[in-house]
């Protein structure tokens, strides 16, 4: 697979940021699995002084071996990489011994040591606290179980919490980095490769950047023995316990079964059974719970949705996961057909996710958004809706992916939506946003720029440069 660093500068920097401390640092870095973890702390690891580790499945003696292996080759300290360290504990206190200033130790993959002994975090705990802590040692964790790493690092019961000088979650890549791997396509054709397989960069770099997307499809996620044909299978087999009951949950979303009802319906599951398995799926950031942005109190209502947040999974689970008898024959074509006839509404989707980060991060907003989101009451729908409490100011925005220029039609059936969004006070402030992949019609522009209207053309403002 080829492997190469895009961007990733904010995770570069913050790491660069707190080596440049005086203090001992513990840092843990973690994020799902294909979504560049390695890559980064390799880049950062380059012209430092330090250790690099990674974990495997082997048994905790193997382990040991090696990193003794790794720390008595750094050290120049023959009798370490021959003898090995008899416990975790011992390689501490073997490093504070020797590190005089700045040192840099990564270890990669650190769940796969909690696997091999559930000890490790309490035995990582006694090293830090009476051997690491007074010490120029910038400690790296890294691990892409995120539950593990929650429930062993991140989390107040873990046996290492309050230890950590910082942590780094991950994220995938963001519809407009895309352009690092796709150099010269379009905005248009970013967002169609973004709906198919999101922004994990593992994925990203399976791709033929030059190549349509179709063929990508068929070459490198239909046909059986691609790296990314059993890849959502694959995460679940590796991340979870019960991965078929995770399947009928994320098969239910793909056919549309949103409600917390539908999805007992679908899936035969028990309540309290179902609230769990959403809560990891949450955990591993492939699916999400959705309330009307304008909800009061949104932990607490009953009208929420859930979805698969995941654009990767989504395809998956709708172009893989029911075609699989066929794609096991080396029969694209069921799937490929689909594909045709349906993939626009994930492109519709993609787009709607890239016009939230558009709003969050423009400047030609008249009021800063607290928070952005979906609204909706029983059949009316609006597709992002952003709210300032303090300035009692609501932001109404409607996004439409089609070949066709956005007329002022949608714009008035947006105003009349908007007055039955029941939020602020009378007096409240309203402004109006419309995003299109095909432009405006004349008079929408004209109307918008009487009415203040900001009018987004896929990734541009109209009338800025």
């Amino acid at each position: 697979m080829q492997t190469r660093l895009v961007d990733r500068q904010a995770e570069l920097q913050f790491l660069e940021q707190q080596w440049r401390g005086r203090r001992s640092q513990l840092i843990t870095v973690y994020g799902r699995r294909r979504v560049g973890k390695t890559e980064i702390l390799k880049q950062f690891h380059a012209n430092k002084r330090g250790v690099y580790y990674l974990a495997d499945r082997r048994p905790e003696r193997d382990q040991l071996r090696q990193v003794a292996e790794r720390l008595g080759r750094f050290f120049e300290d023959d009798f370490v990489a021959r003898k090995g360290f008899d416990d975790w504990v011992e390689a501490f206190e073997y490093v504070s011994s020797r590190v005089k200033k700045r040192f840099l130790w990564i270890i990669d993959e650190f769940p796969y040591l909690v696997d091999g002994n559930p000890a490790t975090s309490s035995l990582f705990q006694k090293g830090w606290d009476e051997y690491l802590r007074d010490t120029p040692v910038f400690l790296v964790l890294c691990g892409s179980s995120i539950t593990m790493m929650e429930s062993e690092v991140l989390g107040q019961k873990a046996p290492l919490f309050g230890r950590r000088t910082g942590d780094l979650l991950v994220h995938p890549m963001p519809l407009d980095e895309l352009r690092g791997f796709f150099p010269g396509r379009s905005y248009s054709q970013l967002v169609e490769i973004y709906a198919a397989v999101g922004g994990m960069p593992a994925y990203l770099l399976e791709l033929e950047p030059k190549a349509p997307l179709e063929r990508n499809v068929e070459k490198h996620v239909l046909r059986r023995g691609s790296f990314l044909f059993r890849e959502v299978d694959f995460l679940l087999r590796e991340e979870l316990r019960e991965p078929r009951n995770y399947l009928a949950i994320l098969h239910a979303l793909a056919l549309g079964r949103r409600k917390f009802g539908d999805i007992i319906n679908h899936t035969g599951l028990e309540k309290n059974v179902l609230y769990k398995y959403l809560q990891v799926l949450g955990d591993l950031r492939i699916v999400s719970r959705e309330v009307s942005v304008t909800e009061p109190r949104p932990e607490r209502s009953k009208r929420s949705l859930y979805k698969i947040d995941d654009p990767f999974t989504a395809f998956w689970m709708e172009y893989v996961y029911p075609f699989r008898s066929d794609l096991e024959l080396g029969n694209t074509e069921p799937s490929l057909e689909h594909f045709r006839k349906s993939f626009f509404r994930n492109v519709s989707m993609a787009y709607e996710t890239a016009a939230r980060e558009l709003l969050r991060t423009s400047a030609a907003l008249p009021f800063p958004l607290r928070r952005l989101g979906r609204w909706w009451l029983r059949d009316e729908e609006i597709d992002l809706v952003g709210t300032n409490d303090e300035r009692n100011a609501i932001l109404f925005a409607e996004v439409k992916w089609s070949n066709k220029a956005l007329g002022s039609n949608v714009y008035r059936a947006l105003v009349e939506k908007s007055r039955k969004v029941e939020w602020g006070s009378d007096l409240r402030r309203e402004a109006y946003a419309l995003f299109s992949k095909s432009g405006f019609t004349a008079e929408m522009k004209r109307i918008a720029e009487n009415d203040g209207v900001l009018l987004f053309h896929q990734d541009r403002l109209v009338g800025k440069s």
